[in-house]
């Protein structure tokens, strides 16, 4: 059965599992919805870096922090397709485009909805990450053949204050239910590290597991260093233990959805990752860049896949059971 009636007790509870039980629950779930020896691929690609007008203390593309990112325009489609051409050449099924915007003007729609048909004639999924979106600008990306749409909540809501201002957590939901009401399956997670406690990780996946329907994917990001941010002055490493035990608390809580180990993974290493993938993450971003920050080389992918034994999902089962 697929709650969305948790509370935060429960989440504490199954937070605080003896770390054998907690895997065991988390993968016996797995193996309901998933083959546990699969893993889907996306690639990320940003088509508008920098100048964003949001203040989210934990990013480098904010126009309000100094930190060396160069703010460009809109991409030419053909350079997005060319860069998705050689996205599926490397192996991504899953085809994401994030552009550094508060949400994108009237004027760039025609464009991006020309970038979302492309990549869909090219065989890969589509996603898109642009800030906040109207129900009309919902609608236009649906008719045009999005499949995915990312929007973090990035943490709870009692800390989200902490993070930034020029928008409420409330703005993200608004954005979250606009996507799944028109139709586009939503992407939809968090960032650990960024000085929050454990019960702000807790809350934030029981946010996202108390919502009508949960998402179809779960990003769960360490935060990666930035120079220039606010949040580097508060931010710590994240106990490699803690993050497995929040990978499967996001299983046990939305078990028919796609957990993805996204952003930090340069800092993982292969026993943390497998880790993961036993608490029940089943999704990775491949390619050498996520938008403005590192990613392992698709040879450590393969080579680390390999040695568990695991295998990259055929395109057909890419959403498997959470369709």
């Amino acid at each position: 059965m697929i709650r969305t009636d948790w509370t935060m007790a429960e989440a504490r509870a199954t937070h605080a599992l003896p770390f054998p039980d907690l895997l065991h629950r988390a993968q016996t779930l797995h193996r309901r919805h998933f083959d546990p020896t699969v893993i889907e691929t996306a690639s990320l690609l940003s088509i508008k870096t920098g100048g964003c007008p949001e203040d989210c203390g934990y990013c480098s593309q904010s126009a309000h922090h100094d930190t060396g990112v160069t703010a460009t325009k809109l991409m030419a489609t053909e350079e997005v397709l060319a860069a998705a051409r050689r996205a599926k050449a490397a192996g991504a099924q899953r085809f994401c485009m994030g552009a550094a915007w508060r949400s994108p003007k009237d004027r760039d729609m025609d464009r991006l909805c020309d970038m979302v048909r492309g990549v869909a004639d090219l065989g890969l999924e589509t996603c898109m990450t642009l800030g906040m979106l109207s129900p009309g600008q919902v609608a236009r990306l649906k008719a045009a053949g999005l499949d995915f749409y990312n929007h973090n909540i990035d943490t709870s809501p009692d800390y989200y204050a902490r993070i930034a201002t020029t928008r409420t957590m409330a703005d993200r939901l608004d954005t979250v239910d606009a996507v799944r009401r028109g139709g586009i399956r939503v992407c939809c997670g968090g960032i650990l590290g960024m000085g929050e406690a454990e019960d702000d990780r807790i809350a934030m996946l029981v946010t996202l597991a108390t919502l009508p329907a949960h998402p179809d994917s779960v990003p769960v990001n360490l935060w990666t260093k930035v120079e220039g941010v606010p949040v580097q002055s508060r931010a710590a490493p994240v106990d490699p233990f803690a993050l497995v035990r929040i990978v499967a608390l996001a299983r046990i809580l939305m078990p028919a959805s796609v957990v993805r180990l996204s952003a930090g993974r340069t800092g993982m290493s292969d026993e943390l990752q497998a880790l993961c993938f036993l608490a029940g993450a089943n999704s990775i971003f491949v390619g050498d860049q996520l938008l403005t920050t590192g990613n392992p080389a698709a040879w450590q992918d393969a080579d680390l896949l390999a040695r568990l034994g695991m295998q990259v999902a055929p395109a057909a089962a890419r959403q498997g059971a959470a369709d």
